[in-house]
């Protein structure tokens, strides 16, 4: 390591007690943005991570406004001719619900066996204020970043970064950059980083099936008139085969195969099967044949029925054939195929099968584009040395099988190659109470992301890709 680096990194081991303390603050604010009650409380979010920028030593800290929640935005640009990051993560957070499994209230952040406690913690707070912190590191130990970097942290990403894109649009130059970094995904396991490259993208569907105009007592007109639990069940059953694959013509024309390169990176993981299935309760693991659990799961398409509903739901029974019934349906799509195209297939799919007496609509709602970044990109492989000089590991190379939709959209308005350096663990009960966050990995990550910033000056990048 440079003189430069080993200043940021005293820096920040000798600063980590308040780095810990300005986290619990951050934490403490509960910026739900799915609940409007907390509408205040996701710009107070907003406004302290602006103040945490601007002591961290980041010039024009401020907030962007949008259609929704704002954008949180500063800059340090004092490094002509080195590259310039763009830094996305968001200060939005989930809901806490069931409050009664949380161990500790969930605003109130507590340290346990070395974890910190809270929602937010590992999605997204904690990743986030790394990023502040590394920044910080630099900024007070050295005077000055090895490369230029611009800040862009969202307040909408748990309910589906609606204004962001629009944001971008209006403000290209503001965030124009050479690269985008996002620690917003997780480790493989403890002590065995990865660089995420990949993420599924997502369609999804609502069927409503109608049939007489209200519900029908089964005694006097079962088997002579059409049910629609009948004809629901009926057309989802035609969407998948025994074998796995998904039934609905089209579905699969513009899958982008796996390399064989990439699934023997996959089959090197060492990826345990039957402990999962033992995990989670389950005889055996399931899905498209040809395929293990991993490709299953982060690099093929699929087509999940979320909820089905409809008649009679409470206790005990009832004796009516129900007026309508509803399913739910997700899709998480893969390169190279289109959200707006899938959701018009299973459409079609929907209209030939479905049965005669029963009226039937699909409703569609989000989507978002799948991506695949470049393996080679200089940006991703400045994170290998990053990695391996503070967990004295190189990174491997994993897809994700959820969805970051404003990933994609960072490439398709300005450009952008993104690299995903996660900080957090898959057992962090993210979405889920007893949200936490590794101490460990926290200020492994500081470090890590303090090397990074040299290691990405001393590549460099060429070129501006938004440009």
């Amino acid at each position: 390591m440079n003189n430069g680096i080993d200043a940021a990194i005293r820096y920040a081991e000798a600063e980590n007690e308040r780095f810990l303390e300005e986290l619990k603050d951050f934490i403490r604010i509960p910026s739900i943005s799915a609940l409007s009650e907390h509408k205040g409380d996701v710009l107070a979010a907003a406004r302290w991570l602006v103040d945490a920028l601007t002591r961290a030593g980041v010039q024009g800290a401020r907030l962007v406004e949008t259609e929704g929640n704002p954008v949180v935005y500063g800059e340090w640009m004092g490094k002509p001719g080195a590259p310039t990051a763009l830094i996305y993560g968001h200060y939005d957070v989930q809901p806490v619900d069931p409050l009664n499994l949380w161990q500790s209230p969930p605003f109130e952040p507590e340290v346990r066996d070395g974890k910190i406690y809270g929602r937010g913690t590992s999605d997204d707070k904690g990743q986030v204020f790394m990023h502040v912190k590394a920044v910080e590191a630099w900024l007070k130990a050295v005077g000055e970043l090895p490369v230029n970097v611009k800040f862009c942290f969202e307040g909408e990403e748990e309910v589906g970064s609606g204004s962001l894109p629009g944001c971008l649009e209006a403000n290209r130059d503001l965030f124009q950059a050479d690269v985008l970094v996002i620690s917003d995904t997780s480790m493989l396991a403890p002590g065995r980083p990865a660089i995420c490259y990949g993420l599924r993208g997502m369609a999804a569907l609502q069927v409503d099936v109608y049939g007489a105009k209200g519900d029908l007592h089964s005694g006097i007109y079962g088997g002579g008139v059409p049910n629609p639990i009948h004809a629901l069940v009926e057309i989802l059953a035609s969407m998948h085969g025994s074998d796995g694959r998904v039934r609905v013509q089209g579905f699969y024309d513009r899958v982008r195969d796996l390399t064989p390169e990439e699934r023997e990176a996959i089959r090197g993981l060492g990826f345990d099967e039957r402990a999962l299935a033992r995990d989670l309760g389950l005889s055996v693991l399931v899905g498209e044949a040809g395929y293990n659990y991993v490709e299953r799961t982060t690099a093929r398409p699929t087509l999940e029925i979320n909820g089905i509903y409809g008649g009679f739901q409470g206790e005990g029974t009832k004796t009516v054939i129900p007026a309508e019934a509803h399913a739910k349906i997700t899709c998480r799509l893969v390169p190279d195929q289109d959200p707006g195209e899938i959701m018009d297939l299973i459409a079609a799919h929907v209209s030939r099968h479905a049965p005669v007496g029963v009226r039937v609509e699909v409703q569609r709602f989000d989507g978002g584009r799948p991506y695949v970044a470049p393996l080679d990109h200089p940006g991703i492989q400045a994170a290998i040395p990053a990695y391996e000089a503070v967990y004295g590991t190189g990174p491997v190379f994993t897809r994700l099988g959820g969805s970051i939709p404003i990933v994609e959209e960072f490439h398709r308005i300005l450009g952008l190659t993104a690299v995903m350096m996660g900080f957090s663990l898959p057992t962090e009960n993210n979405h889920a109470p007893n949200e936490h966050f590794d101490l460990g990995n926290f200020k492994k990550g500081i470090r890590t992301l303090c090397v990074y910033w040299n290691e990405l000056a001393r590549r460099g990048l060429g070129e501006a890709e938004g440009a």
